[in-house]
């Protein structure tokens, strides 16, 4: 099984860091979040990847060159302009034969099980909603608790982890997200399965503060 990495965004959140550097090389804890990614997923018997690239690519690439313990085989898909994640996606899948891929987006740290997603074609690894915002508890118009980041009951995000079908990839656009384009279709039709994770480490580094709270639960575990 191929497992594509979309790893070609500018980071514009982390502009100050990633005017230089690539976001999938910003160190979490001295480790760049594509390493942590390629190291996750050969825990899974995982051993072909392909890593879409856009902004700064060469820097990636001479990255995991000179880390060839990585053991794995590991191709680049170079976009020269910018295609979106769907779009990004078409274009390796064109040159490929499998049956389907597992997707995963290039920033995201994780230690959850994808066993049961590398064994569901067509499935999206779901997770419970997070607020990021600090939510006020009230009973009868009185504050009675502050909390932040709460889990919201019954309601699900996209963890930016996929399992999907060759079948359904030939759908997407030459250029688009594919959270945009593929997905709300498939919903209409009902074409995907939802696998829930709960009670798992998830971070998605879009922010310094993301950066820092990963770092933080990455040392207690």
């Amino acid at each position: 099984m191929i497992v594509i990495i979309l790893a070609g965004g500018r980071g514009e959140r982390l502009n100050s860091i990633t005017e230089y550097v690539p976001k999938s090389l910003i160190p979490i804890n001295n480790v760049p979040i594509i390493e942590r990614q390629i190291k996750y997923l050969q825990k899974f018997n995982i051993t072909k990847f392909v890593i879409a690239l856009g902004y700064l690519s060469q820097q990636v690439i001479n990255y995991i060159r000179h880390k060839n313990y990585f053991y794995a085989d590991i191709e680049f898909s170079i976009e020269k302009t910018l295609l979106g994640t769907g779009g990004a996606i078409k274009n390796i899948i064109d040159d490929k034969n499998e049956n389907s891929y597992i997707i995963m987006n290039g920033d995201i740290i994780t230690n959850m099980d994808i066993s049961l997603l590398q064994s569901q074609i067509d499935s999206v690894a779901i997770i419970p909603l997070i607020t990021k915002f600090g939510v006020v508890c009230i009973n009868d118009n009185r504050i009675t608790q502050f909390d932040e980041k709460k889990i919201v009951s019954n309601e699900w995000m996209n963890s930016g982890l996929y399992h999907l079908s060759k079948k359904l990839l030939n759908k997407l656009p030459t250029n688009g997200n594919i959270e945009q384009t593929l997905f709300p279709m498939c919903a209409k039709q009902n074409l995907l399965y939802a696998l829930k994770y709960q009670n798992i480490m998830w971070h998605s580094i879009d922010s310094y503060k993301d950066i820092n709270e990963c770092e933080i639960k990455l040392s207690s575990i």
